[in-house]
């Protein structure tokens, strides 16, 4: 046990180390032959191995000869650990662990398939800070020492056979090589080398025969073959519909959360289900994962998943001119190829880590938070860990800003235990009590008191954010008319709208756009408020071919929408307020009359503008679609900003980018960020940067002159999205480095926005809550001109 040396002065003493001393002795066996030797004793008490706790002992075999002198001495770390399973459960050290996966190929972003040691320990690293706790090595026995930083990191493992068969998916006219006997040979040496190779690895919990490999006489004969020989661990096998008799484990990849869900409360089902593969990492993906977790997390018989995939399979190359750039398939003369379908993971290349990962930390996280009927529930997950090397601490905020904070002294919880909190009776109800704020959200941070082999003290391993009861119903106020005088202007088709040298806003009534608007001389809106319907289609929006969400928005023309300004009206205009009423007709710009009579309108879209003295503008939108549409991309409005106008401030969800199916990890909160960083910088670029549930947002340049949006009324909290790039140039690159630069930010505010699905990347799968069905919406933005001296929060609290 070498567990005192790291605490020693340099000096060991390997004798009192020595905690089992191994005996030879002879084979029990009966049957004839040499049946090899057999070193036997006894180890009190041992540190159990787990991923939790991956405790290792160091082996040393020692050969002699006749007269005592040592020939040979070898050394090895092994760990002490039994897998067992039970109705409906893998057990590891009679426990049914939790599978918090990722299934990894062996990729470097230059040298490909070639494996760096500090390569497998950057992975291994981000995975575990990322509460990921196995690994399914696809598809194939990978790198000896990628099993040696398994065992010491402590890493769960599917050790997978280098078999698979895709090739003959399209070869009707020859029989299947898991059908034929000739082809036997080949498959169990395969198998056959994996194990004996790879058997002492304390991390392997079960062997796979392979990946996506159909299913045959062949594999039964592979699978008894494994289970003769070693009894210490459970077979995996997906291929034949994930339930043969060659698996231990229910193993389906990509299959639906109330499908896994009808397996697992089946009777007649004894085995444990564990996604060999889910949440397809395609681009900005993995929406859903959420709904796994809470399935998962609720379900006896459903025990975790291996997410596709770890890395994007990108190769560091340089370009015509001179620029680096992730390359994939076509672009080394390759043909055929799979275009980006090798861009699937949930980290870039080089190892910097999708937004999404956020998610899945936060779904795979060992502490748990829920709140009902007044009661905070705190759960430990961990099935060897306590909590004792945990810092709890909390934070309340209202309306965005914090009110109070601090640690949470809770008792010792130990593995699989919770504990409960009356909300009521915690240090932050008082605060709240006396708080005159609209909405408080309670958050718990969990973090490591002392560090680990891949981390420093202090990393969060848990954060969780409720949404505390309001203390009132608070209805919107009436904007005050009679504080201010505005000046007013109308020249031809221009109308200017103005309060002294604060501010300015130039209307065009025969296109019905609002042109500019100033603040203190400052230009920062420079294009109109329009509707927008149509986002930059995602890898997983183009999935399906011709039933694909993209094939169906292109069918329909979402894509090249004009919009008609059908009529614009002044509806008043006194020294106080000015109301202008618009209606947008969008129909598809090949169809466009020039006659004027344009029959195939897509959208009806009444804009009302409130224009006020006070320098208040809002907005009423009634969208009236055409009811044969397809689910739309997105309910909202689309304005252009001065490029100056950079630095974004918003209460809603983040920091990092998040969506309406992808948003449990991200805490609502004000938030600060540039324009420039809000882009997410995918391979091949796409719908990106959102931020969901946005309460009220700022864009200010740096002298602070700018405009602030909000929600009004009774809508909803928006979804936004600020960008130097345009949804069509998103549309158009197929390399984030081909992306131009825009002349403005491009800034969408949108009522509804479709999730962006991942339960796999080849079929339109967004599941129906987070779908935008092509109905009448109505919804109200308020806008107001702000200056360095403004504060948003104020704004936003003098709705309420």
């Amino acid at each position: 046990d070498n567990g005192s040396w790291y605490g020693s002065d340099g000096h060991v003493d390997l004798l009192s180390s020595s905690v089992a001393h191994l005996q030879l002795a002879p084979s029990s066996g009966a049957t004839l032959g040499f049946q090899g030797y057999f070193l036997v004793g006894q180890l009190q008490m041992p540190k159990l191995w787990s991923a939790e706790q991956p405790n290792l002992y160091i082996l040393v075999v020692i050969l002699k000869d006749a007269s005592g002198h040592v020939v040979d001495c070898e050394s090895c770390l092994v760990g002490i650990r039994q897998i067992s399973k039970s109705p409906k459960q893998l057990l590891v050290n009679g426990h049914p662990v939790i599978i918090r996966g990722v299934n990894r190929h062996e990729h470097h972003p230059r040298l490909g398939k070639t494996n760096l040691e500090a390569c497998m320990v950057k992975d291994l690293v981000l995975m575990k800070q990322n509460n990921i706790n196995s690994v399914r090595n696809s598809h194939y026995p990978q790198h000896p020492r990628w099993y040696e930083l398994c065992n010491l990191f402590g890493m769960y493992m599917i050790d997978e056979a280098n078999i698979e068969t895709h090739g003959f998916d399209l070869s009707g006219h020859v029989k299947h090589p898991t059908q034929e006997p000739i082809w036997a040979c080949s498959m169990m040496d395969r198998v056959i080398g994996m194990v004996e190779r790879d058997k002492n690895h304390t991390c392997i919990i079960s062997w796979s025969l392979g990946n996506e490999s159909s299913y045959g006489p062949n594999h039964a004969a592979l699978a008894g073959w494994i289970r003769g020989k070693d009894t210490s661990r459970l077979l995996h096998y997906e291929g034949g519909g994930s339930r043969t008799s060659s698996t231990d484990i229910v193993c389906p990849m990509y299959m639906r959360v109330w499908d896994i869900v009808k397996i697992a409360t089946d009777p007649t089902e004894s085995r444990p289900l564990i996604l060999c593969e889910y949440s397809h990492a395609m681009g900005n993906s993995n929406g859903n994962i959420n709904e796994y977790w809470e399935a998962i997390d609720s379900t006896p018989g459903l025990q975790g998943g291996f997410i596709w995939e770890w890395v994007d399979q990108g190769l560091l190359k340089v370009g015509a001119d001179g620029r680096k750039h992730w390359a994939y398939g076509g672009e080394f003369g390759d043909i055929p190829n799979d275009l980006n379908f090798c861009l699937n993971g949930l980290t870039w290349p080089d190892r910097t880590p999708h937004p999404a990962i956020h998610e899945v930390k936060y779904v795979y996280q060992p502490i748990k938070v829920s709140f009902q009927e007044g009661i905070l529930k705190i759960r430990n997950t961990y099935f060897f860990e306590t909590t004792q090397e945990l810092e709890f601490s909390w934070a309340i905020h209202g309306d965005g800003c914090e009110i109070g904070s601090g640690f949470l002294s809770l008792p010792l919880m130990q593995p699989q235990s919770s504990y409960e909190i009356n909300w009521e009776s915690g240090p932050w109800y008082s605060l709240w009590a006396s708080s005159s704020a609209a909405e408080f959200f309670w958050t718990l941070t969990v973090k490591l008191i002392h560090p680990t082999r891949w981390v420093g003290s202090g990393h969060v391993i848990s954060s969780a954010q409720v949404q505390l009861p309001a203390k009132k119903e608070f209805t919107p106020h009436v904007i005050r008319m009679k504080d201010t005088t505005l000046h007013y202007e109308s020249l031809g088709d221009a109308i200017t709208i103005s309060q002294g040298n604060v501010w300015e806003i130039k209307f065009n009534t025969q296109t019905g756009a609002l042109e500019s608007w100033k603040v203190k001389g400052v230009t920062v809106i420079e294009k109109s408020v329009f509707p927008c319907f149509w986002r930059a289609p995602t890898d997983n929006d183009k999935g399906g071919g011709e039933s694909s969400y993209f094939s169906k928005w292109k069918a329909a023309d979402l894509d090249n929408l004009l919009i008609l300004n059908e009529c614009c009206s002044i509806q008043s205009m006194t020294e106080h307020l000015v109301e202008i009423a618009v209606v947008y007709h969008c129909i598809p710009k090949k169809e466009k009359s020039s006659t004027g009579n344009n029959s195939n309108v897509l959208f009806k879209v009444d804009m009302n503008f409130s224009i006020y003295g006070s320098g208040d503008v809002i907005l009423e939108c009634n969208v009236k679609p055409s009811p044969n549409l397809p689910p739309l991309p997105r309910v909202g409005v689309e304005f252009h900003l001065n490029k100056l106008m950079d630095k974004i401030k918003w209460y809603g969800r983040g920091p990092f980018e998040c969506y309406p199916d992808r948003k449990a990890a991200a805490n609502v909160g004000i938030y600060e960020q540039n324009v420039r960083d809000m882009h997410v910088p995918y391979i091949v670029p796409g719908e990106c940067s959102g931020r969901a549930d946005v309460r009220w947002v700022a864009f200010q340049n740096d002298e602070g002159i700018g405009i602030y949006a909000s929600i009004y009324g009774g809508s909803p909290p928006m979804q936004m999205n600020a960008s130097y790039y345009t949804t069509a140039e998103l549309d158009r690159a197929t390399h984030n480095e081909e992306l131009i630069i825009g002349d403005d930010i491009e800034v969408h505010l949108d009522h509804k926005h479709m999730g962006l699905g991942g339960d796999d990347s080849w079929s339109p799968c967004v599941h129906d809550k987070y779908l935008v069905p092509a109905l009448p919406y109505s919804f109200s933005i308020r806008f107001f001109p702000v200056t360095a001296a403004t504060s948003s929060h104020d704004i936003y609290n003098s709705q309420l």
